[in-house]
């Protein structure tokens, strides 16, 4: 399997740090953050590991825009099928969809988060993405 720097050498934006305790808690697995900018309009390279997701969520008002750089992953909207991404795939998130992102069990992922401004725009957390939904993605 691919390591973590043979990845990071891959990248088109630089890996950033691993996510703080108040992102990491509604995440299962190791991501990092590298914030690109807060100006006007913020967007994150955020870079998953093998196996890690983040919990259901959901972004009121202001929505979400995935832009996928590099590895495996996948997208899933509640109630509907996971969808599997790949570098070049753009996911158009619309606001108080209930949703998860994040890499495939055997692939790094990584994806630019434009978060969509919006007045009052929040994100809320949700519960994890069981093992149960997680492990029969292909």
């Amino acid at each position: 399997m691919q390591t973590i720097d043979d990845f990071k050498n891959s990248l088109i934006f630089p890996l950033g740090d691993k996510l703080p305790e108040e992102f990491s808690k509604n995440f299962i697995g190791q991501a990092h953050l590298n914030m690109l900018t807060t100006k006007g309009v913020s967007i994150g390279n955020v870079t998953f590991e093998p196996g890690c997701r983040n919990n259901w969520h959901i972004h009121h008002k202001g929505g979400q825009i995935l832009l996928v750089t590099a590895g495996t992953g996948y997208y899933q909207e509640w109630g509907k099928p996971a969808q599997k991404l790949h570098a070049g795939d753009v996911v158009n998130i619309p606001p108080e969809i209930k949703h998860w992102h994040g890499a495939a069990k055997d692939s790094f992922f990584s994806h630019l988060a434009i978060e969509v401004p919006a007045e009052g725009a929040s994100n809320e957390w949700l519960e994890p993405v069981t093992d149960d939904i997680y492990l029969k993605l292909k």
